[in-house]
């Protein structure tokens, strides 16, 4: 029903691995670090300290309507306050998977004139991928279930969990979220191969 999948000192060790090649990727540079809220604050938050390099942040919201499902396409709520022309830019996804919002992103930044467009994504559910979309950095490849915590909600709640839950009856998990405490023993986590 609810399993742990990635403990949180599993989560934290990459993060710290993914801030380290940031660092030594970007040397010389500010990059501008570009997340959309609001699931991907906890991992843009501590990638930034992770890094320990100087950088930007900039945040965008968008909403989907009804095509989005099919299109990607979606509704910019609020848009960046940084200049990206010219600016080194690194967009940051808490997770990717059919890729289709992530390519109208990626689409839209880019007529902004960057001198260059890259992604970090924590989470890659490759399994659900419909478009090929380039990313520069992965945290871990992760099954096709719906996952909660660090970062990523249900129905708003839980994003502040170190680790990430796996999630297999979502309707028995909405109807008692007391569920989401009981898979709490690191030995159980799954660690996901590294990208």
């Amino acid at each position: 029903m609810v399993r742990l999948l990635v403990d949180r000192e599993a989560v934290q060790g990459r993060v710290g691995e993914l801030g380290a090649e940031l660092r030594a990727d970007y040397q010389g540079v500010e990059p501008i670090l570009v997340s959309v809220l609001r699931g991907g604050v906890v991992f843009l938050a501590d990638l930034v300290r992770a890094a320990a390099m100087p950088c930007l942040v900039d945040f965008m919201a968008i909403s989907r309507f009804d095509a989005s499902e099919d299109t990607g396409v979606v509704r910019i709520e609020k848009d960046l306050d940084l200049d990206l022309s010219g600016a080194h830019v690194l967009v940051v996804e808490d997770i990717v998977d059919t890729g289709l919002t992530l390519t109208y992103l990626l689409r839209v930044l880019a007529a902004r004139g960057p001198a260059s467009l890259r992604v970090c994504a924590l989470l890659d559910k490759r399994a659900r991928r419909i478009v090929d979309v380039p990313l520069s950095y992965v945290g871990f490849e992760v099954p096709d279930v719906f996952l909660v915590g660090y970062g990523l909600d249900l129905d708003e709640r839980e994003r502040g969990r170190g680790e990430l839950l796996a999630v297999d009856d979502l309707e028995a998990v909405r109807d008692n979220p007391a569920l989401l405490d009981l898979p709490t023993r690191p030995n159980d986590a799954w660690r996901p191969p590294r990208a």
